[in-house]
């Protein structure tokens, strides 16, 4: 166990998301002049490419491996996106540290700025979760969804690039037909194609040069993410109604891991947010009441108001064209315990018929972990 003065060792993963994640705790950390090394490990997640989240094996794909190296007393602690979090945690390892939550909801991201009321019948958006899918298709049955994986940039570049593409070709065209004309023509464009490439962002460069198929018309994915990666700025977005299309548990959380002992209780005193434990505690009491994991399309969402937590829950078949929906007034005094009545509540509506469902509809081949 390390002491203050010693080198405090944290895993992550290797993703630019979650480096950036660490680099918060990190920053935290040092400003409580705890001494800090960030140690990267690759997950079951991040080896498994071809796979959509939902099918890389029980819930934990991007956890697992770095609470490991905790146990094992290789690392001190383990910076984790909470909503990849398992809600049944070893009985050695607590949460330690939930720092101030950011963004709990989804954006949809498209190359023009269009909402999701706006897209055009039948438009292919992107994501591979099954909650998003299920949600998207129950306000808007007409779409295709198809996969996306990939880091956040991986996944914008993916949405910008064929429109990116289209542009640079119509330009590399003008350009050619003017120098055929030569006098004669006048410009289309008031930039050449060059000019252009050097006035795009790193961005859109690299989706220049980005093989897509499917062709995306928007994808959806968390503002957290987008936030936390420097990308907001850059794309055109609609942030997504957190009552319709409702967040994962704990969305937008990062959480700490380490060993029930002392040092646990000392992150706790530096990184812990009350009003997000509260928050998060709610929305995975549910979810761990319920038993949803990855394989059903489960949306929890709880914000802490005065002395309650409101607190909205969607569960959906994969198709989107069931569901069980309701929202709670939960007293904070009695929010752990009064969480798990209303999953029970909510069970009994026909949710846990729903989430059973989910399972059959599940592949027979065993998954890979």
């Amino acid at each position: 166990m390390s002491t203050r003065g010693e080198t405090l060792r944290i895993a992550t993963r290797g993703s630019s998301l979650a480096r950036r994640q660490a680099a918060m705790i990190d920053e935290q950390l040092t400003q409580r002049r705890f001494t800090v090394e960030l140690v990267e490990v690759e997950t079951t997640g991040d080896q498994i490419q071809d796979e959509l989240i939902h099918r890389l094996g029980t819930t934990g794909a991007f956890v697992r491996s770095l609470d490991e190296k905790v146990m094992a007393g290789d690392v001190d602690a383990a910076v984790h996106s909470m909503k990849d979090m398992p809600t049944e945690q070893p009985d050695n390892l607590v949460v330690a540290g939930t720092p101030e939550r950011g963004p709990a909801g989804d954006v949809l991201v498209t190359p023009d700025g269009r909402g999701l009321d706006d897209l055009p019948d039948g438009a292919t958006v992107g994501t591979s979760s099954l909650r998003r899918k299920a949600q998207l298709l129950a306000e808007r049955p007409d779409l295709t969804i198809e996969p996306l994986r990939g880091n956040v940039d991986t996944r914008v570049q993916k949405l910008l690039a064929p429109s990116l593409q289209r542009e640079h070709e119509a330009r590399l065209d003008a350009a050619d037909a003017a120098d055929e004309e030569a006098e004669e023509h006048e410009a289309e464009y008031d930039q050449t194609p060059d000019e252009w490439f050097d006035n795009l962002t790193e961005l859109q460069r690299q989706a220049l040069g980005r093989e897509v198929n499917p062709e995306y018309d928007a994808i959806c994915l968390a503002e957290a993410g987008l936030d936390r990666s420097n990308l907001l700025s850059l794309v055109e977005y609609e942030r997504l109604d957190p009552t319709t299309i409702v967040p994962a548990p704990a969305q937008g959380t990062i959480a700490v891991t380490a060993l029930d002992d002392d040092l646990a209780a000392r992150l706790n005193d530096v990184l812990d947010h009350p009003h997000t434990r509260v928050e998060t505690t709610v929305e995975r009491s549910i979810l761990a009441e319920l038993g949803g994991g990855c394989v059903a399309p489960v949306g929890i969402h709880a914000r802490l108001q005065g002395e309650y937590v409101n607190t909205a829950v969607r569960v959906l078949s994969q198709d989107g064209t069931e569901e069980v929906r309701a929202s709670r007034e939960i007293p904070v005094g009695t929010h752990a315990e009064a969480a798990r009545e209303f999953a029970r509540d909510l069970a009994d509506q026909g949710a846990k018929e729903l989430i059973e469902q989910a399972r059959r509809d599940e592949p027979d081949d065993p998954k890979r972990e």
